[in-house]
């Protein structure tokens, strides 16, 4: 069998939907999509953005419009070419949104070395009962606002672990936890503008 007949194949079988293809076509580029990812953000974003979680996005976006019959792909270099171009954009999209508004990385600044900070005092303070019954009201009426499958996110989250850790705790993939947290988010920010 020659290259062209293994690649036209392997596209075939992708159009099937086939997971062992998706896998194969997975294997042979994600470690240079995500190399080439690295490079896409400077210094202040690289914190900010996992380039695997980039790379998986443009994977499914190709698997998904692929097997819709909405992209034609010829040869491996087209394929290769068509997967950075996605990556690219996905990129771009990132970039995009860590620039908008408040979420701007240009407007964040570091604290000065050996200064104290109210952030810096407040964990060796005890909250006052007032404080803590707001507290504790807050979260009663955010667990009743949120969705039940959302919830154990809210607890994990309560608990100090990062969204990593919880993806890992419930199975659930890293993009979806950092969605339902978004969610949670926003509809924190509705209770306190209701109350």
């Amino acid at each position: 069998m020659t290259t062209t007949d293994s690649f036209a194949a392997l596209m075939d079988r992708l159009r099937a939907d086939e997971h062992a293809a998706s896998r194969d076509v997975f294997e042979r580029y994600a470690r240079q999509l995500v190399d080439l990812t690295r490079r896409q953000f400077e210094k202040r974003l690289a914190h900010r953005i996992d380039p695997e979680d980039v790379v998986q996005s443009a994977f499914k976006s190709f698997f998904v419009r692929y097997r819709d019959g909405k992209l034609r792909v010829e040869n491996w270099n087209n394929l290769w070419g068509l997967l950075a171009l996605i990556t690219l954009r996905k990129c771009a999209d990132r970039v995009e949104y860590f620039r908008a508004g408040r979420r701007d990385i240009g407007r964040e600044v570091c604290a000065p070395a050996g200064s104290d900070q109210p952030w810096q005092l407040a964990p060796d303070r005890e909250p006052s009962p007032q404080e803590a019954a707001i507290l504790v009201e807050t979260v009663e009426a955010l667990f009743r606002a949120v969705d039940a499958n959302d919830r154990p996110t809210l607890e994990l989250s309560l608990q100090g672990y990062s969204a990593a850790e919880i993806s890992l705790r419930l199975g659930r993939a890293l993009r979806t936890v950092h969605r339902t947290r978004e969610r949670i988010r926003r509809q924190l920010l509705r209770l306190q503008a209701e109350s």
